[in-house]
């Protein structure tokens, strides 16, 4: 069965320190704002967004047997442990939540690396994670202005600071993530 808003908010407040929640109650906000200004379902944005992170303080070990036991995306164990948490929090909303929504599941599932063929759920979820009032890093407030305009320009600018930033480390990025930056691309220049 599925949980309430309330009780949803209740179980997944409490399984991360009191900054992480004020994130998600940050990402809450803006999913909510971004779904009702481009044509989304409010209430399963904000749906998503509450689960969004809801493993994400999981140890590493736990995360891995979720996603070795549960036939999940296994290359993901050949990048970033910041990754995992997204797949395995779809996996957790739905068996420990009851949520059955594909566009919720999916919508948590690709917050953090975006994918080909995002639907409107997919980007008002994953742009509303890099803009939420909280969030505090260069290049945020232009991220912001272009998603008062375009979801898509909105992305375009947030994975390309996720890239850069990935650039500027020398860390390895995940192949979707530059997939789907492309792909919004492509949606762009084919709407123009």
């Amino acid at each position: 069965m599925e949980f309430s808003r309330e009780e949803l908010i209740k179980s997944v407040s409490q399984q991360m320190p009191a900054m992480r929640w004020k994130h998600t109650q940050g990402v809450m906000e803006s999913a909510v704002q971004l779904a009702k200004r481009y044509g989304a379902d409010p209430v399963k944005a904000e749906r998503a967004a509450i689960l969004h992170d809801v493993a994400k303080y999981w140890p590493v070990k736990q995360m891995e047997s979720v996603i070795r036991e549960n036939d999940l995306s296994k290359d993901l164990l050949f990048y970033d442990k910041a990754l995992w948490h997204a797949e395995v929090g779809a996996f957790v909303a739905k068996r420990d939540y009851g949520v059955e929504d594909a566009e919720v599941l999916d919508a948590i599932k690709y917050h953090t690396s975006g994918r080909i063929g995002m639907t409107l759920m997919d980007k008002v979820v994953c742009l509303a994670d890099y803009i939420e009032p909280g969030r505090d890093f260069p290049g945020v407030n232009n991220i912001r202005e272009l998603a008062n305009h375009s979801l898509e320009e909105g992305l375009i600018a947030g994975l390309d600071s996720t890239i850069s930033l990935l650039v500027s480390r020398r860390q390895i990025i995940y192949p979707l993530t530059v997939l789907a930056r492309n792909d919004l691309i492509k949606q762009l220049e084919a709407n123009s």
